[in-house]
This record gives C-alpha cells, sequence and structure tokens, in this order.
C-alpha cells in the first residue's frame, strides 16, 4: 500500500506542466464557490474563528463575514507565539469588519506541553481550542472553525487530532483548498496577510523532547526580528543549544554573507555560534527526522 504522500505526488506529476490560466482560474473559483456554500450552512449559527492573523484563518474571517450574519475573530496571545502578531491581526480584523477579541493564556501552567514531548502540538491545540470553545458558549457562537487547510493534512501535524477531538471545523481542509489556492484567493480579494509569510509558535524552532524556556523563546524571537529588520523577512531560526541554525531562502544566501555583522550581533543575543542551512527556509524541517521514519513504515 503506497503513502498519501506519495499517491499525492503521483497526482501532482500526472497534470501536464502547462495547464491553461483559464483552467486554472475556473479551478480556484469552483473551490471558492464550494467554500462559499460550505459557510453558508452555518449562517443561523454565530461563527467563532480562531485567527492568527495568517493568510488561512484571514480567507476563512473573510469569507464567513461575506455569508454568516454573526462572526466573530478570536486571537490567542499565547506565551509561544511571537509578541508582535496580535495588532497585525487586529488590523486584519478590521479590515473585513469583524469584532476582534483577545484570549490570553500561559501553555507553561501545562508541564507536558514544555517538556516539549512529539504531540506537543497536540496538548498545546487541545488546551486552546477547549478555551476557546468555552468562550464561544459564553458569548453565544455555536461553531468554533480554524484555518486548517489540505496541505496541512500530509505534514506533521499532531494537533489536528486535537480539533477533530474537540469538533473544531476546518472549511479550507474540508474543501480540499491548498495552500497555493488560498494565497491566490486572499490576493483576489485584496487581503494584506496574503503574502505574509507563515509564524507558526516559538516551540517548532526547539528539537523534541528539548525543554522549552521563556528564554529560548526570547532568544529566538529576538533573532528572528533582527533577520526580518535586515531584509530576510522569510527566516526561521532552529535552537540546538548554543548553536543557531538558521534558515532563509537559498536565494538569499549570498545576501547574508554580505552582512557579516548579522553574525555579530546574533551573538550578543546569546548564541556561541551561527550556521546557515544549505537547504533553506522549509517549514517544519524540526519533523524531517520523524517523517523519514513514517515514511519507511508506510
Amino acid at each position: 500500500m503506497s503513502c498519501p504522500f506519495q499517491e499525492q505526488q503521483e497526482m501532482q506529476n500526472f497534470n501536464p506542466y502547462k495547464i491553461e490560466i483559464r483552467e486554472n482560474f475556473m479551478q480556484t473559483k469552483t473551490k471558492l464557490e464550494q467554500l462559499q456554500t460550505y459557510l453558508s450552512h452555518y449562517a443561523q449559527n454565530g461563527i467563532c474563528i480562531a485567527f492568527s492573523g495568517g493568510v488561512d484563518s484571514s480567507l476563512v474571517l473573510k469569507i464567513a463575514a461575506q455569508t454568516v450574519p454573526k462572526v466573530a475573530a478570536v486571537y490567542f496571545q499565547t506565551t509561544l507565539h511571537p509578541v508582535g502578531n496580535q495588532n497585525a491581526a487586529e488590523k486584519i480584523a478590521q479590515e473585513i469588519g469583524v469584532p476582534f477579541y483577545v484570549i490570553e493564556l500561559d501553555e507553561f501552567t501545562n508541564p507536558n506541553i514544555m517538556k516539549n514531548p512529539l504531540d506537543r502540538c497536540y496538548q498545546c491545540k487541545h488546551m486552546l481550542f477547549s478555551i476557546l470553545k468555552d468562550w464561544a458558549v459564553q458569548h453565544g457562537y455555536s461553531t468554533c472553525m480554524d484555518g486548517t487547510n489540505l496541505d496541512d493534512l500530509h505534514q506533521h501535524r499532531p494537533g489536528i487530532r486535537a480539533l477533530r477531538e474537540l469538533d473544531i471545523i476546518s472549511p479550507l481542509a474540508d474543501c480540499h483548498i491548498t495552500k497555493q489556492e488560498i494565497r491566490k484567493m486572499a490576493a483576489d480579494f485584496g487581503l494584506s496577510s496574503s503574502d505574509t509569510p507563515s509564524s507558526p509558535c516559538l516551540a517548532t524552532r526547539l528539537p523534541y523532547h528539548t525543554l522549552i524556556t521563556k528564554e529560548k523563546l526570547k532568544k529566538i524571537e529576538k533573532a528572528e526580528q533582527l533577520l526580518y529588520e535586515n531584509g530576510f523577512p522569510v527566516n526561521r531560526v532552529r535552537m540546538h543549544d548554543t548553536i543557531a541554525r538558521i534558515e532563509i531562502p537559498t536565494e538569499q544566501f549570498f545576501t547574508f554573507y554580505q552582512q557579516p555583522d548579522l553574525i555579530f550581533r546574533l551573538k550578543q543575543i546569546g548564541f556561541d555560534y551561527i550556521t546557515l542551512d544549505m537547504e533553506g527556509f522549509r517549514s517544519g524541517s524540526m519533523d524531517e527526522p520523524y517523517q523519514k521514519q513514517r515514511g519507511n513504515q508506510c
């Protein structure tokens, strides 16, 4: 039996390389219509959307605002996410015209999450969305949704199990909409988040089974912000003890080499050694060893 990922690759390889622009447009339009119809089924119920300000949840929020009378954007301000994301998320909610709410919580109250096990994402999501469901009941919203997309289902995402257990609806995944299609739709709607890089929780920068501390997260956040401010908006700083493994797009390697002062400034943050990952930027690189193990089992 082949792996789902392998089957997906075979389907992608089957398509011709050159496809008519109109066919691409019609396919995207069809999925947009499917998403609109999907969300319209909840028109009689209030919907609260776990809203990060990223392109995925922004698209769900935009379509929901057009099809459902009562919609709320609920943002989690947590210790595991960059502090600056809240302002950007609130701005997008205002652009769409949807009420914006903030739930503050501290994952450090859960020692199991801080141990950073392989199912950390599951435990974290279960904690966050349990709180969201309670909030929804208190404020008169009968349905909770998130921005999980089709591509997420083919990656190491233990948190998806928590969403299913708690009956959280994922419209993008259910309508088989990919990240590329989401960015296209968001751009068509003029959403400012259409080209915003993904910003997953800072715990993803640490190897599994490495204790998560506020000091480590602060170093990582400062390092990534430094890179962002110096021309590397797409970056990850993976922390291996005192080593910073930097991921940026490969086409920016030369630009990085031309800024030796960045090395000095990164060391000032608290890293002893600065390395550049030769494979470049990619999401979920800490999961790669475990993806290989699962692939061998298929």
